[in-house]
Formats: structure tokens, C-alpha cells, sequence
């Protein structure tokens, strides 16, 4: 069961994500929110997994109540709710430690196929804006810089960037998920990075593939 925590300031489609995912198997919805204001106390209390939480809202935006949450706590899992797939967001988004980024209108069935994506190990990005992404990155200075990594070091990277979760590269790579975990934290220690979301954006935008 994964526990789900939603923000979302307009009513009619909080409702809707609310029905979506109090009525379907393997989730259970413990808090639908309108703002942030409180956002601290709610995750504390409720203990979510997941946490969907929508950039625009009033007083206490998206972005900041992802700060908020990541001051205490770095492992539940943050997928970021938009209208729009502008640059800025996505990455104030990425710096601040989430770990996905999908758009408002993607259909119900993968909505949940990304929760369960996020869930897993992985960094789940709606096409249009990893395209964002991409373009974003590809306008930034290359580096010469490969960080030490070794071959299979990189291997794990890339899977990562493609949005593979721990469970996926054990399997692509024939390996053990906590040989995964063990070549994850090296990559990190190497990068001098945190979090996956960091680990990514590093890998691109230092353009190491």
C-alpha cells in the first residue's frame, strides 16, 4: 500500500486525484491539501510515501514547501504537479531535491504508473519536459571532468538519467539491487551529490554522456 499525501490549490481536480486514488488498489490517500502552510506538521503526522504536490499555490508555493519538507525528511518521494513544462521550475525543482516532475493533464493510469515508478527508485519526467531538460543542459558548458567514475559507476549513471528505477538496473546490469545501492552511493560521494534528482542533473549538465 502507498501511502499518498496530495497538494493541490484547485478544488475540482484535488477532488478528482482524490477519487482517483482513495479508489484504487495499492494506494491509500491519507490528506489532500489546497496550500502549504502547514506542510511541516502534515508530513510528520501523516507519513506519506509519496507526496504529489503542485507548484502554484497560493501563499506557500510548490517549490518552497519542497524546501520545507526536505529540512527533515530526505527519503519520502516528491513528484511535482504543473501546468506548464517552463525551465525554471524544473529546475528549482531538481535543485531542491524532487524526485520526479509531470505534467497536470497526464492521463489517470500513468499518473499512477509514475507513483509506482517514483516509489521504486525512479525519477519519473513527462516527455515533454525531459525534452526540456535536455535542451536545457545541452546549452551549458561541457566538462572534462568525468568525476573517477568507473565503467560500471557510469553504466548505473546512465540508467539513472534514463529514469530507471534501483530494481531496473539491477536487472539491465545482472546485478544485485544492493550492488545497485553500493555503486549509487559511490557515484554520489563522487559527484559530491545528495540525492538522485542531483545526481542526474549533474550527470547532464556536465554533459558526462
Amino acid at each position: 500500500m502507498i501511502r499518498i499525501l496530495l497538494y493541490e490549490d484547485n478544488s475540482q481536480l484535488r477532488e478528482g486525484l482524490a477519487i482517483l486514488l482513495a479508489g484504487t488498489d495499492g494506494f491509500e490517500l491519507v490528506g489532500a491539501f489546497g496550500n502549504c502552510t502547514a506542510v511541516a506538521k502534515q508530513v510528520e503526522e501523516l507519513n506519506p510515501d509519496v507526496i504529489l504536490m503542485d507548484i502554484n499555490m497560493p501563499q506557500t508555493d510548490g517549490i518552497e514547501g519542497l524546501k520545507i519538507i526536505r529540512q527533515f525528511n530526505k527519503e519520502v518521494k516528491i513528484l511535482m504537479l504543473t501546468v506548464f513544462d517552463d525551465n525554471q521550475s524544473v529546475f528549482e525543482s531538481i535543485k531542491s531535491g524532487a524526485n520526479g516532475y509531470i505534467l497536470k493533464k497526464t492521463p489517470p493510469a500513468k499518473l499512477l504508473e509514475y507513483i509506482h515508478d517514483v516509489q521504486s527508485g525512479g525519477a519519473p519526467m513527462t516527455s515533454s519536459i525531459a525534452t526540456q531538460v535536455l535542451k536545457m543542459f545541452s546549452s551549458s558548458h561541457s566538462s572534462t571532468d568525468d568525476f573517477s567514475l568507473s565503467d560500471r559507476e557510469r553504466d548505473v549513471l546512465q540508467l539513472l538519467v534514463n529514469g530507471h528505477s534501483y530494481k531496473m538496473i539491477a536487472g539491465e546490469l545482472f546485478i544485485s539491487i544492493d550492488t545497485v545501492r553500493s555503486h549509487i552511493k559511490k557515484v554520489y560521494e563522487k559527484l559530491h551529490v545528495n540525492s538522485k534528482s542531483e545526481a542526474v542533473a549533474k550527470a547532464l549538465k556536465t554533459r558526462l554522456f
